[in-house]
């Protein structure tokens, strides 16, 4: 892979040949390719004219910044290995850093595609990131390096993913990014290069209790409920935590925002990132759709069996997912997939409360103390990003090989969005637990698909079915339940409208650890009402 033209000009600096492991498709696990990771020194001096400086120092900031470096180590000089995206938030744990007197090196992480993918490069902004980080690290006389991980995040984050959606899973590319690039290949690339931590601008907490070999550390929530990110850092391994600082832990997202102004960073006003960084401004189905394909199959009303159109491939469509249905007469959501015969099931009634479910199971569990919780019950779950929590319990099983431990997770209200591959986390009070994979969604019998539905989506030749039924708009009807607990229920027309009035007068569960009950989730639902 060729170097960018832009960073030829920088010697570089060849780091040691680190082993190819193969990922485990339901054990996360980062592996570092045979390929040398290249580093380009990119710090300028002072004097640049190319970023404008500041008229004072970070020194004359020390007393005042002396509330927000907890998370800092203020009392100890430590050489720290600082990640700097180019974002607000990792340019003010550096400069917090700095601040506390540590001596830093920033590394920015370059992860594109391989060459057969230039169609794609231009699309990533990754340009621009440096263009920021290189100013923020010219402000204090920062060394910058640039890191090319690109083999690894492709054989480590990206195949992985390509895989997931193939055997119709939804898997979580920001907690394998951490897991398995920036606190895994990254860290074994610099390991000889004697840092006493790596620290970055994640929204979490780390408590040192003790510096020394010893230290056993524990990840607890953020101040900020509402960026914390713990969700994402969930699946690290005692020994990763052990070498990580996270100087925003106990620093609100508003607060940082006015550190940025504060140090004149020359990205303060710049938004925070979103969505998946390989990407860049590529779609995510045009992704999908290069590497995995196309395949034709059917859409059928979960509840009825009616053929209602076709799709490109189950892989494109996840549970709970509205959106490029193309269905008259909604709102539609996907509520399961026959991944062997390529058939989408749909239903207008995904919110109705016959169907939600609290009931699943994980796998490939990892403990951030290494062991398992002394006790599981009276725990908090955390099924997605975001500041809800629900109360749950977990019983613990082996799985079908006989050595994995599968935990079975009892919420203590319903979800309606559990998609397997996607990762619940732990927690006990504001302590991190660990996490593991979901390995189905909604309970052992998933939504209930008619008996109708299941023999259709069986049928071999699909061009029997005709063409697709017109859609009609439901008349109100009164909800009708099911009594069969077991098995395919019966195929029965259930009103949307009055599901949603049944919805209005469910009971309100305490189900959020810290906030109003199910509060997220319900705004979820009407916004996804409306629209």
């Amino acid at each position: 892979m060729s170097s960018s033209p832009t960073l030829l000009r920088f010697p570089s600096l060849f780091l040691s040949r680190l082993a190819l492991v193969k990922p485990n498709v339901l054990q996360p696990r980062y592996s570092t390719s045979t390929a040398l990771l290249r580093t380009f020194s990119v710090a300028y001096s002072s004097s640049s004219t190319v970023v404008p400086q500041v008229s004072h120092s970070s020194k004359s900031f020390d007393a005042d910044l002396g509330p927000y470096l907890s998370c800092c180590m203020p009392n100890k000089r430590l050489r720290v290995a600082v990640l700097l995206s180019g974002g607000v938030d990792s340019s003010v744990a550096l400069r917090l850093l700095h601040a506390a007197g540590h001596s830093c090196t920033a590394f920015y992480l370059k992860i594109w595609f391989q060459e057969d993918f230039e169609n794609f490069w231009s699309e990533c902004p990754w340009e621009e990131d440096l263009k920021h980080a290189k100013a923020v690290c010219n402000q204090v006389d920062v060394p910058l390096e640039v890191v090319h991980l690109t083999d690894e995040y492709w054989k480590n984050v990206v195949s992985y993913i390509i895989e997931e959606y193939r055997c119709g899973r939804t898997p979580n590319p920001d907690v394998l990014c951490n897991t398995r690039i920036k606190f895994g290949a990254f860290m074994e690339a610099i390991s000889s290069m004697d840092f006493d931590y790596v620290a970055s601008g994640h929204y979490a907490n780390i408590v040192h209790l003790s510096t020394d070999k010893q230290d056993t550390p524990v990840l607890e929530l953020s101040k900020d409920m509402v960026k914390d990110q713990t969700y994402f850092l969930s699946h690290l391994s005692q020994a990763q935590l052990k070498r990580l600082l996270f100087p925003l832990g106990a620093i609100p997202k508003e607060e940082v925002r006015k550190l940025a102004i504060r140090f004149d960073l020359p990205n303060k006003d710049r938004k925070d990132s979103q969505g998946i960084c390989f990407l860049g401004k590529i779609k995510f189905s045009e992704f999908v759709a290069r590497h995995i394909g196309e395949k034709e199959g059917v859409i059928l009303e979960a509840e009825t069996g009616e053929f209602l159109g076709k799709h490109r491939g189950f892989w494109f469509y996840t549970i709970g997912q509205r959106q490029g249905l193309r269905l008259p007469g909604g709102p539609w959501y996907v509520v399961e997939k026959d991944i062997e015969n390529n058939v989408v099931f749909v239903s207008r009634n995904y919110f109705s409360a016959d169907k939600r479910r609290r009931v699943f199971r994980v796998g490939s569990l990892k403990w951030l103390g290494g062991l398992p919780p002394n006790q599981f019950c009276q725990l908090q779950c955390k099924v997605r990003h975001g500041p809800g929590f629900y109360n749950c319990s977990l019983t613990m099983e082996l799985g079908q090989n006989g050595c994995e431990d599968i935990a079975v997770v009892q919420l203590s209200a319903d979800d309606q969005g559990l998609a397997a591959g996607q990762f619940a986390a732990f927690y006990q009070g504001r302590t991190c637990l660990g996490s593991g994979i979901i390995l189905e969604s909604w309970d052992d019998q998933g939504f209930p698909v008619c008996a109708k539905a299941l023999e259709i989506a069986r049928m071999e030749d699909k061009s029997k079915l005709g063409k697709p039924i017109k859609i009609k708009v439901q008349p109100e009807t009164p909800l009708v339940k099911s009594d069969q607990k077991d098995g395919p229920v019966n195929c029965k027309q259930i009103s949307h409208v009055a599901a949603s009035k049944q919805r209005r007068h469910a009971s309100k569960e305490e189900s959020i650890f810290m906030f109003p009950s199910n509060w997220l989730q319900k705004i979820r639902e009407r916004w996804m009402q409306i629209f």
